[in-house]
């Protein structure tokens, strides 16, 4: 028997609302906000999830939504 790695990627996405002068200083503000720990993300909000074969090299495959 072989020993396979596998991989499971999951995506979670949630809203969150920013004031800002333009689209590109509201990028910047919601990223500061998300590095200091004011946006979090709720487990749950589930939008997709794959996993993959990742090793053996011989039998790695595509990634596979479940």
């Amino acid at each position: 028997m072989k020993k396979y790695k596998i991989t499971i990627e999951e995506m979670i996405s949630q809203d969150f609302e920013v004031e800002a002068e333009d689209v590109e200083k509201a990028m910047q503000i919601a990223q500061k906000k998300y590095k200091n720990g004011e946006f979090v993300l709720a487990p749950g909000n589930l939008v997709c999830k794959q996993m993959a074969i990742t090793k053996p090299n011989e039998d790695v495959t595509e990634w596979v939504e479940f």
